[in-house]
């Protein structure tokens, strides 16, 4: 009898785990972009890229690697994949029967009763996959939440690299504001000097303040908004920053001159977040399965096999065996339409799960195509406008000759001024926008295998 039901038991667990699911078969949607890129760029095929090969200045990349340890935003997301991996556990254990051991002991006023039992507890035998189809949607819940987790640190090392770079090109600029304000002190001590002997009008003297006082502000504006890039890293970072891992201006080598692009279709659908998607849309398709097995007969097993007996010391002898044995069915007839709605309802989710993965799709494409967009005129626009500075610089230099022979008035020399000094401000401000177009296009492209 024993061996005739560890048979049972052990056919029907070979039963349910071997059963099908009635979820509809996978296909993963056509891509809703075009297969090239709207700008005309070289393309590399089999793509993966790895921050440390981008970011190349030994501080970013130790500013990047603390950020990695301490972000709370991304502890929270390797916090959600062990939450989601858990579920999964728990969903997958409801394939295989629970066990349970149990004791009693009940006394009245005729007789005393022991018993010790193993108890199979409502089973159910997965014959439609409805177990299963539900442990599956758990299962892609989980690796959407780990491909999510990779988004965020993707997002996170992007944000951290153009944060730093930032607050490097604020620090040329200041730089510059602060050559430019010694140059006006200068200039204005020497007109005070002229004007209280006559020779330099009150007009020009007052110019030439405006100017003096308009660089000293820039130097305060420029203090303040360093001071504000510092804090904006430390909450990035999500740590203290020391000194030895701030930047010093936006010197040459601190990121790669280049970044290789695949074709949409290599690039589009590797990014986490349309991973994320995708695995969202696959779990969807899973609880269709579930849905529809609602529709069928639902079995489950209770059962146990112990000892009982009237004396304790007796429990465990021979004639003392019990057992019982207790299959159930379950046939829907009439839930008020509870099980249409239920499957509607799936069909409905997979649906929005689809327009949402295409919609991660399309997203994608329009970031990458941003990018791309900046990249190819950059250098064109860097060319273009360090000839400009150039030439500002140039022009205030015969400016300066002409104010200093009496040429020109003091308004033409502080035109060229404004003009060189716009023309710099303008010249940092391209090198910025380089460098962190570099980080945009790789937040854009989104593979980073080093995260695998």
């Amino acid at each position: 009898m024993q061996n005739a039901k560890l048979t049972l038991m052990l056919t029907l667990s070979a039963v349910t785990l071997s059963a099908c699911t009635l979820a509809p078969k996978y296909v993963r949607p056509a891509p809703p972009v075009a297969s090239q890129w709207p700008i005309d760029t070289p393309t590399t095929a089999d793509v993966h890229l790895k921050w440390r090969d981008l970011f190349l200045d030994k501080r970013l990349q130790s500013t990047i690697d603390l950020a990695i340890a301490q972000n709370r935003d991304l502890r929270v997301a390797a916090l959600n994949i062990d939450h989601a991996q858990a579920q999964y556990r728990i969903q997958r254990s409801a394939l295989l029967p629970a066990i349970n051991a149990s004791g009693t002991s009940t006394r009245n006023q005729t007789s005393d009763t022991y018993s010790a039992n193993l108890g199979l507890a409502a089973y159910e035998v997965d014959l439609f996959g409805r177990v299963r189809s539900l442990k599956d949607a758990a299962l892609e819940s989980f690796f959407a939440e780990r491909e999510n987790r990779n988004a965020v640190q993707i997002s996170l090392i992007a944000a951290v690299a153009q944060q730093w770079l930032t607050l490097a090109a604020d620090q040329d600029a200041l730089r510059l504001a602060k050559q430019t304000q010694a140059g006006q002190l200068d200039t204005l001590k020497i007109a005070e000097g002229r004007a209280r002997i006559g020779v330099l009008s009150d007009l020009d003297l007052n110019q030439i303040t405006v100017q003096a006082e308009t660089a000293r502000a820039d130097v305060a504006r420029l203090e303040t908004v360093i001071d504000q890039d510092k804090a904006a890293l430390t909450l990035l970072v999500g740590a203290p920053l020391t000194p030895d891992l701030l930047p010093d201006g936006l010197t040459s080598g601190l990121v790669i001159d280049a970044l290789p692009v695949g074709l949409p279709s290599d690039v589009l659908l590797a990014r986490p977040d349309v991973l994320t998607a995708e695995h969202d849309l696959k779990s969807a398709n899973a609880n269709i399965g579930a849905a529809r097995a609602a529709f069928f007969p639902r079995i489950t097993l209770t059962g146990s096999t112990g000892s009982s007996s009237s004396d304790l010391d007796g429990l465990f002898k021979s004639g003392t065996n019990t057992w019982s044995f207790s299959p159930a069915i379950s046939v829907p007839i009439f839930a008020g339409g509870a099980n249409r709605a239920g499957l509607d309802s799936a069909k409905i989710n997979r649906d929005i799960a689809v327009a949402q993965y295409e919609k991660a799709i399309q997203s994608a494409f329009s970031d990458v195509s941003d990018a791309l967009a900046v990249r190819s005129r950059i250098d064109e626009r860097l060319s273009a406008q360090t000839a400009a500075t150039n030439a500002a610089s140039r022009s205030l230099t015969l400016s300066q000759a002409r104010y200093d022979t009496g040429s020109d008035s003091y308004l033409v020399l502080l035109d060229a001024q404004r003009t060189l000094y716009s023309a710099q401000q303008t010249l940092i401000s391209l090198q910025a926008l380089r460098a962190t177009n570099l980080v945009a296009l790789y937040r854009a492209l989104g593979d980073d295998t080093s995260l695998n």
